[in-house]
């Protein structure tokens, strides 16, 4: 088994195991891992994109994760142009701001938050006026793909709503899933701005601060659980209690000090000694010298 198709196995696992109630993705095919679908959930009100799903595909080169995969939009969303390759940061246009650490999981999030951008000349940008994003996301919802075979023929709506639950099953926490419901109901007979207020209903649970790539990451819904949860706190450890202070050794320099100071008195009376008796040696030679003149 090659280190890309190891690497694709696991995240295909992880994005299983650990989903997330904003997008699904998983290989068309068992045999063919290479090549993924994506259901995406629109951002956030205030965007135009809110309240849409879009279905997209992945390629993945022979070489990932050590180059970046390619995406495309075959959902019509009035960002991106419809089957053709969009250049973003964490696609293969721009292979130098490519991280191999990154996954399928990191380019979806990072992908959700783009859309809000403007496309600025981008290769596979669009510039078309909001309320056209707006209806092309509420007609997004009932969207299918010919060519999935996880979608089955069925539109990205139902495809998202089996998938929020299989994240309640994982542990995980779908928001705002009431307030989409009714959305198809509010939105019909309506058009212009109160459509586009009937939209933002499926923003009421979605983190508003998905400008970038890490807060999103970070608003990012995990399974939680309670169990381990309990066991790591079960198995807490004590909190340590600090050693008292242990009374420090008098300094050596400071013996030696008071040695020296002790000593001194004693070392002074030897010299003035000497010095007296150097004198009365002296003393007594010149007597000496003098008697025997």
């Amino acid at each position: 088994m090659s280190p890309s198709t190891r690497r694709l196995l696991k995240e295909s696992t992880d994005l299983q195991t650990n989903p997330s109630p904003y997008f699904h993705a998983a290989p068309v095919s068992d045999t063919n891992l290479f090549d993924w679908h994506f259901t995406l959930l629109g951002p956030p009100a205030p965007s135009p994109y809110a309240g849409g799903i879009y279905h997209g595909r992945i390629t993945l080169p022979p070489t990932y994760p050590l180059r970046p995969p390619s995406f495309r939009f075959l959902t019509p969303s009035g960002r991106f142009e419809v089957n053709r390759e969009i250049c973003l940061s964490i696609s293969g246009h721009h292979e130098e701001t490519w991280q191999p650490a990154w996954g399928i999981r990191t380019a979806l999030i990072a992908l959700r938050s783009f859309m809000d951008g403007d496309a600025k000349g981008q290769v596979g940008g669009l510039d078309v006026a909001d309320e056209v994003r707006r209806r092309y996301a509420r007609e997004s919802r009932a969207w299918r793909c010919d060519g999935c075979e996880g979608s089955k023929g069925r539109g990205n709506e139902v495809v998202m709503r089996e998938w929020w639950g299989v994240c309640r099953e994982r542990g995980g926490v779908v928001e705002g899933e009431e307030d989409f419901e009714g959305e198809e109901d509010k939105s019909e007979g309506k058009d212009g701005d109160e459509a586009a207020a009937a939209d933002a209903g499926i923003s009421a649970g979605v983190d508003a601060g998905a400008d970038s790539t890490s807060q999103i990451a970070q608003a990012e819904v995990q399974p939680q659980q309670p169990q381990q949860q309990q066991q790591l706190q079960q198995h807490t450890p004590p909190a340590t209690r600090p050693l008292p202070p242990v009374p420090a050794a008098a300094p050596a320099a400071a013996a030696a000090a008071a040695a020296t100071s002790q000593d001194t008195p004693w070392l002074d009376r030897a010299i003035i000694g000497v010095i007296i008796a150097l004198v009365a040696m002296i003393l007594r030679r010149l007597t000496r010298d003098m008697d025997m003149d």
